[in-house]
């Protein structure tokens, strides 16, 4: 009796690893607020993407070609900051990779919300000011490339990423019946896109009628969420 109970429970760690929110759940989130800064960075800083680099390498060119509305500068400043969070979210996986995925997750959610934080504070002191244009694209790439780190190595089925859409788009389409697959993973796919538009278009708008302080407020305000309530499970 004593020793089918002991197989049949699980181990404090596992109930500890699958408390709270469940990280499809979280990454399904998380896309919403690529799509808010992304909008926030495009409309509100210059035509300059600090999520989506397939955008931003494109961009760079646009620039380099003398484009108007478009800036070498700021393109490379959202680019290397980028960088720097993707070597600093690899960083923190080869610490916790050994460790709880749940404490792993949130504490680089935590660390984006934090950066975040800084944006939103930085635009709600000073609205409208050129001189933070550079602080608000290093701060932002910088959180995004992180997490991107993050969420690669965290390997949940059909989000390599939350900032690019376009292997989620081909998946979908290529692994669909008209494809010649089963269609798996369909669900997670278009909700994937349905996020990130939802997100663009609530940024875009806020942007577009009150500046860049509340998308990037509740982008801060949703990481903060999910890194207090993010589980290890998928």
């Amino acid at each position: 009796m004593d020793q089918n109970t002991d197989q049949n429970t699980p181990p404090q760690s596992y109930d500890r690893e699958a408390r709270g929110v469940r990280l499809v759940a979280v990454l399904l989130g998380l896309t919403v607020v690529s799509g808010l800064i992304d909008a926030v960075s495009y409309l509100g800083l210059g035509h300059v993407f600090v999520a989506n680099m397939t955008g931003n390498v494109v961009v760079l060119g646009f620039a380099a070609a003398g484009a108007p509305g478009f800036s070498v500068p700021h393109t490379l400043t959202s680019l290397g900051a980028f960088l720097v969070g993707a070597a600093a979210g690899g960083r923190i996986a080869v610490r916790m990779d050994t460790g709880s995925r749940r404490t792993w997750a949130r504490v680089s959610l935590g660390a984006e919300a934090l950066l975040v934080g800084v944006a939103a504070v930085i635009a709600f002191a000073a609205p409208g000011d050129g001189a933070t244009t550079y602080p608000l694209i290093a701060l932002t790439a910088f959180a995004m490339g992180m997490r991107n780190a993050t969420v690669r190595k965290l390997k949940v089925s059909d989000f390599s990423t939350t900032t690019v859409l376009t292997m989620t788009l081909t998946g979908l389409v290529a692994d669909s019946v008209a494809g010649g697959g089963s269609g798996p993973g369909s669900l997670r796919r278009v909700l994937a896109a349905v996020t990130m538009v939802v997100g663009a278009c609530l940024g875009a708008w806020l942007t577009l009628h009150d500046g860049m302080r509340y998308p990037l407020l509740i982008a801060a305000l949703t990481a903060g969420a999910f890194a207090v309530t993010a589980s290890g499970r998928e």
